[in-house]
């Protein structure tokens, strides 16, 4: 084979191993990036005082909500709707739970958390967490959830995420209930979800 059909392939050679380099740096080959995981370990208080971590969502379907009891709207109105929710699914509700995990830990102690989750018209079968800055740091982290204060003084608020995360019996994420979605909507899926068995990855 003569020297230039020789530097030829190697040209075609080097080639082509850029352009296949390119095309994984792009994500036009190889495997594609997968979704960061919804979840994970935590370690807070619940409304008792009791230390708590993330085997609270075993044996339980769980609507895991970031918010904060200073909330004006977004917060008792997913409570609200959480607490229909329980009466919608009748006797699987004793399957069913709510935590409450508060962005707010400056003021949410777990008192104010107990104060705030007796209130009748929020669900029945609801956990408060709170702990320090750096603990619910930790937790929205394995969430994804958003939250930064906004404005200074004792009336300050907080801008946070408002979707609602269902959990299986296994604490694994399930699916995304939107802000906004009606009761019924909410049993809907979650019945969806408890038809599946305890493993399930939808609703």
């Amino acid at each position: 084979m003569s020297r230039t059909v020789w530097v030829l392939l190697a040209v075609l050679a080097l080639s082509f191993a850029a352009i296949t380099g390119l095309a994984v740096r792009r994500g036009i080959l190889g495997a594609r990036a997968q979704p960061a995981a919804i979840g994970g370990p935590f370690r807070l208080v619940d409304q008792t005082g009791r230390q708590v971590d993330a085997r609270i969502l075993k044996d339980k379907w769980s609507a895991v909500f970031f918010g904060f009891t200073y909330c004006p709207e977004a917060c008792p109105t997913t409570l609200l709707a959480l607490a229909q929710t329980e009466t919608l699914l009748g006797p699987k509700a004793s399957d069913f739970q709510t935590v409450f995990i508060s962005v707010d830990p400056q003021r949410d102690t777990p008192k104010v958390l107990a104060n705030y989750l007796s209130n009748t018209s929020f669900p029945r079968h609801a956990l408060g967490l709170t702990g320090t800055p750096k603990e619910v740091a930790g937790a929205a982290g394995a969430y994804h959830v958003f939250y930064q204060k906004a404005g200074d003084g004792p009336t300050y608020q907080v801008n946070h995420s408002t979707i609602t995360y269902l959990m299986n019996p296994q604490g694994e994420f399930v699916c995304v209930i939107p802000y906004g979605d009606t009761p019924q909507a909410m049993a809907v899926k979650i019945q969806a979800a408890m038809r599946q068995g305890p493993r399930a990855q939808s609703c």
